[in-house]
């Protein structure tokens, strides 16, 4: 990661907050409003990293990275994304499963998206 230790931890308050924000939007026990939660963080998050970096993202740049971190971290579990919207048919465990995975695959999609960032930032110089 070539990133300064301002930047990581810049980077690490967005990350962490949206994850949050993700997770908080995940309790509700109907199927496909994660997704939903997930997509607002991404893309909130993608302009908050942009920031970070110098960079100035449109929402539908920004939009168009949540949604691309989305069916890549889709692809790369698929078993967790949909474990975690089939777990809120089950009354509790999908409002207690939902929202931890939802965190956890926010926060690894941030990662990537600030990881893609700096180095598109070190291309540049």
């Amino acid at each position: 990661m070539n990133m300064t230790s301002t930047q990581k931890q810049k980077c690490h308050t967005i990350i962490h907050s949206s994850a949050l924000a993700a997770g908080a939007g995940n309790i509700s026990p109907v199927p496909g409003t994660g997704l939903a939660a997930d997509t607002l963080a991404l893309t909130s998050m993608a302009v908050g990293l942009a920031t970070v970096f110098g960079a100035d993202l449109s929402k539908e740049a920004a939009r168009a990275l949540a949604f691309s971190a989305i069916k890549n971290t889709t692809l790369k579990q698929p078993v967790k994304v949909i474990s975690k919207e089939l777990s809120k048919i089950i009354p509790w465990l999908g409002q207690l499963v939902s929202p931890a995975v939802s965190i956890g695959l926010v926060e690894a999609a941030g990662w990537t998206m600030a990881e893609e960032m700096a180095q598109r930032t070190q291309e540049v110089k």
